[in-house]
């Protein structure tokens, strides 16, 4: 015979699971319909090393040609002009990689260099760079490069030049603990210049250190319209909850026009044409119809020699006066455009809705926005009209001091960060062999880089802390299942 008490009790568990299930319907922390195809119809199903290179799944086979020749143009390594490869030379003259994929390895996420049993680095760092500047209004270019190296440190070099200079990384471990006693340790990184090939820097130079993020998903996150990231930031503000992210206002090279940045760790690129153009030259040394001139400045005279003498070259062999001619620059920006998002792991799982309540709870859905519909793509039919689930509001939040890199870009602060999208974070161990998270890969995993978050973010932070073991396992489960 059952008990009255343990009637009671079941009643109550029935009453408990009646209002969660009302709960989750209302506020969307139960699964979803749709959920489980972050890209759309764009979503493809691999979740190997593969699951960040693959074409939109609704892309015809007429239109995966072109993806496939910029396939070709974002993975080959270019070589120094002139050389018998005509159409791969060009290289530099500075850089930090040969070709695209050398930051972002099978299109994803690169990662800080290995460090040795002192928190130090034992090799140049690749997948991650140090952009440069000085005080001072940017105008056009979002920041004033520092004279003499200019916006970026380029920490390689053809064979007949000076690297611009040697970079070494070093990390402080800063112990903590969650309210359980669970403790915890984070690492602090610090950056040290040596062997600067062209003598001292600015003596007031900013420094931001920034990881090459995965590439997939870039054309959804353009095709979401401004007003609905106006949208986003103008609830934000009303709430007046301590959360208001702002929209950085960038110029794009691509457009000749103001426009609201989306991508890089500040967001301040507003479109893919401008985003791939613009790494081929400042990462490879590539120059295009959009960036037409390789970086170098009047101090650097055996860079400027150079240039001089490939440009002669050029017009010697009556070839056109870029690296990169139109055709192969618009295949790279229909490749990176079309790369599709993988879709979600285990979506209905229990633990995965346990911690998608958690991250609903703590907040993080105010700055990481689940879902968007996509407005109309201008020459990609396949992207328009998506309902997609990249967690982010695409918008400029003060992280807090311990995130900060004191360096404004356009309208974005030294403390402002763009939410970054997190569609795909479960995979990059998968693709890339490492799980390193944040604007410079200091983040061992997801709870290190939740505990990094400060600023507006900060009661998100205190209340991932003082979960249970149980709870925070739910809510890596979840992110991860992104």
């Amino acid at each position: 015979m059952t008990s009255p008490r343990l009637l009671l009790g079941l009643g109550a568990l029935a009453a408990g699971a009646a209002l969660s299930a009302t709960l989750s319907a209302a506020t969307g922390i139960g699964f979803e319909p749709g959920e489980e195809l972050p890209g759309g119809a764009t979503t493809t199903p691999d979740h190997g090393r593969n699951a960040f290179s693959y074409p939109a799944a609704n892309l015809s086979v007429d239109r995966q040609t072109p993806f496939f020749i910029g396939n070709s143009f974002f993975k080959k390594s270019w070589v120094g002009a002139p050389a018998s490869t005509t159409g791969r030379d060009g290289l530099g003259p500075h850089f930090i990689a040969r070709a695209c994929a050398g930051c972002h390895a099978m299109d994803g996420r690169g990662a800080p260099p290995p460090v040795d049993e002192h928190g130090v680095s034992t090799e140049q760092p690749v997948g991650l760079l140090l952009r440069l500047s000085i005080p001072g209004e940017g105008g056009k270019d979002g920041v004033v490069p520092e004279p003499t190296y200019g916006g970026q440190l380029n920490n390689l070099a053809l064979p007949d030049l000076r690297p611009e200079a040697r970079i070494t990384v070093r990390y402080q471990e800063i112990a903590g603990q969650f309210a359980d006693g669970t403790p915890y340790s984070l690492r602090k990184p610090s950056y040290e210049l040596s062997e600067l090939g062209y003598g001292p820097m600015h003596p007031q130079t900013l420094v931001s250190p920034r990881v090459a993020p995965q590439v997939i998903g870039l054309g959804l996150l353009e095709a979401i319209p401004e007003a609905r990231l106006r949208e986003l930031a103008e609830r934000q503000a009303a709430e007046d909850a301590g959360i208001s992210g702002r929209p950085n206002r960038v110029w794009d090279t691509s457009r000749q026009d103001w426009v609201i940045g989306r991508f890089g760790w500040k967001a301040n690129v507003g479109t893919v044409a401008h985003q791939t153009a613009g790494a081929f030259n400042g990462d490879i040394g590539i120059t295009s119809r959009l960036f037409p001139h390789e970086e170098c400045t009047a101090a650097q005279a055996d860079c400027v020699a150079r240039q001089k003498q490939e440009a002669a070259w050029r017009a010697e062999r009556g070839e056109h006066r870029t690296d990169i001619d139109d055709r192969a620059l618009e295949r790279t920006i229909f490749y990176t455009a079309t790369l599709a998002v993988p879709e979600r792991r285990n979506p209905r799982d229990p633990q995965v809705l346990a911690g998608k309540r958690i991250f609903h709870e703590a907040r993080c859905a105010s700055c990481h926005v689940p879902s968007h519909v996509t407005g109309e793509a201008k020459d990609f039919p396949e992207l328009s009209g998506q309902t997609i689930w990249p967690y982010t509001d695409l918008l400029l939040h003060d992280m807090g001091e311990g995130l900060a890199d004191g360096r404004p870009d356009f309208e974005a602060d030294g403390r402002e960060w763009r939410t970054p999208p997190l569609w795909g974070i479960g995979l990059i161990p998968a693709v890339n062999g490492h799980q390193y998270l944040l604007h410079d890969g200091r983040a061992r995993g997801v709870l290190e880089a939740v505990l990094w978050h400060g600023g507006e973010a900060e009661a998100s932070k205190q209340h991932v802390l003082g979960l249970s073991k149980e709870a925070r396992e739910a809510l890596v489960k979840f992110v991860e299942s992104l």
